[in-house]
């Protein structure tokens, strides 16, 4: 998961959620140097399964929710935007609309 790692530089965050896909040793190692703390299910093919707190990971829905519903605008699901800029404007204003709903 090389692609993983540099996503998470620069974070302030004290816990990093994910699913199992990114369930790898080094991405772990690289959460713990930025001193947060991995949320993330084993995968079920690792031999011995690490512990989870699981009452975190029931929190990661409404991320899964929030994002659900901005795909609802046609725009933000298509990418219709050539620009990172335009695009994170219309993120931004799909985002006020349902913050405003």
């Amino acid at each position: 998961m090389p692609q993983a790692a540099p996503l998470i530089d620069g974070l302030p965050a004290k816990v990093v959620m994910a699913d199992t896909a990114y369930d790898a040793d080094h991405f772990r190692q690289a959460i713990a140097a930025k001193g947060a703390v991995a949320v993330i299910p084993s995968n079920p093919s690792r031999a011995r399964k690490l512990p989870l707190d699981k009452h975190l990971y029931a929190q990661r829905h409404l991320v899964e929710c929030c994002f659900s519903k901005l795909k609802q605008f046609r725009r933000v699901a298509t990418r219709f935007e050539k620009t990172a800029r335009n695009y994170l404007a219309i993120v931004t204003l799909a985002a006020t609309v349902l913050w405003l709903r």
